[in-house]
């Protein structure tokens, strides 16, 4: 494996797997190119080296083959603007004749970008001749693509073996972002606070289990708290619980207390009479909401206490948002949780956002550059922190 900002690109034709599978409106339009714009640095090194750069994406989930609705055509100007107004070729195939052309043509500081990978099912199946065709366009190969590193397709992982070891490489997002995440888990200062939110426990038990043996403190917020409180008897009105979950919550509680990892849950709650963003609401203790309400929200107390432990932590992981965040009557807890990584991170702490929601919170409420790193892969950070491998990882360090 060689290190990106190491590697001289000139004369080089580089084929980058990026994550460019941006949500794009009725007239083709790209309502958020925060994906567009992280892995810019990464083709502006290889132009400014005096190489050129073949981009490869997918887009959505087309189901048998190509789908206009599913092109990345739309995507060429606005990576041009994002570029400085850098060429940007397109090729209406990512392998086959056209695609092999364009990108023999391409000259040192041009962009071809290819299309939709999906469009062949052999890209998700992890196709060893489907891999190789698309290695045949470039000299050397940069996986920048950190949102699709757990999925072990032929483009993210099975790629790499057809490039030397010295031809193959994370780009800088994705060294970024390996660099981020193993920083949380293995080169840890403590106190560690692990923030989880969101619905569901059963979303998150692996991830929990696995941070019992790392973190200090874990606090639980959103929907999957009251999955928590239902099982030590609390009474949870309408809030949402996972009735299947009750002896799992209890089990994560009992391995914590044996491991000395303190577990928060929220001591109140913001509740409402329906889910809906005009409904009637109040505050109750968490664990005796009355019947017909639902918790949709931590509380003032539940606010303060997270407050207390995240800024006193070294070292802080966000997962999943405290309450419904979108709505907001329902906001009040998570970005109160924002503020307060922000300020433990402005004092020195080393703090990682993850997640769509987490993520999404933090640039609604204008946190994104008061946190250490916001990640890009809501899912592969998800597994990174189970303790699983991701196999776009594994294959560039072979």
């Amino acid at each position: 494996m060689s290190k990106f900002s190491d590697h001289n690109f000139k004369g080089e034709k580089a084929l980058v797997r990026v994550d460019f599978n941006v949500p794009l409106n009725d007239k083709f339009e790209i309502t958020d190119d925060n994906r567009m714009r992280a892995t810019i640095p990464t083709i502006k090194k290889i132009l400014s080296d005096g190489g050129s750069a073949i981009l490869m994406s997918h887009l959505g989930r087309p189901k048998g083959g190509p789908e206009e609705k599913f092109s990345l055509k739309p995507l060429v100007k606005h990576l041009s603007d994002l570029l400085g107004g850098v060429p940007v070729f397109f090729a209406n195939d990512c392998i086959g004749e056209q695609a092999a052309m364009t990108a023999n043509m391409l000259r040192p500081g041009e962009v071809l970008l290819l299309e939709n990978l999906r469009f062949y099912k052999e890209e998700e199946k992890g196709d060893e001749a489907f891999a190789q065709k698309l290695a045949k366009l470039g000299d050397v190969y940069v996986n920048d693509a950190f949102g699709t590193a757990h999925r072990a397709h032929a483009s993210t992982a099975v790629i790499a073996k057809f490039f030397a070891p010295d031809k193959r490489m994370f780009g800088l997002l994705m060294e970024g972002e390996v660099a981020s995440a193993e920083k949380v888990m293995h080169d840890t200062q403590k106190p560690f606070v692990a923030i989880i939110g969101g619905a569901k426990v059963s979303d998150k038990i692996l991830i929990i289990e696995n941070l019992l043996e790392r973190a200090t403190d874990i606090i639980i917020g959103g929907g999957m708290a009251y999955t928590f409180m239902k099982a030590q008897g609390g009474k949870i009105g309408n809030s949402l619980c996972e009735e299947d979950r009750l002896q799992t919550a209890l089990d994560l509680l009992k391995k914590a207390e044996a491991k000395n990892v303190c577990i928060h849950l929220p001591s109140d709650s913001v509740i409402a009479d329906k889910f809906d963003a005009n409904a009637n609401t109040s505050t109750a203790p968490s664990n005796s909401i009355p019947d017909g309400w639902m918790g949709l929200d931590i509380g003032e107390n539940a606010c303060e206490q997270f407050s207390n432990v995240i800024k006193k932590s070294k070292t802080i992981l966000w997962n999943g948002p405290m309450g419904v965040f979108e709505m907001q009557k329902f906001q009040h807890g998570t970005k109160t949780i924002a503020e307060a990584i922000a300020g433990a991170t402005q004092k020195g702490a080393f703090s990682l956002v993850g997640g769509g929601d987490s993520v999404a919170a933090v640039n609604q409420f204008g946190f994104a550059d008061k946190v250490s790193y916001v990640s890009t892969g809501g899912g592969a950070m998800l597994e990174y922190f189970e303790g699983k491998e991701l196999p776009g990882i594994a294959a560039i360090k072979g």
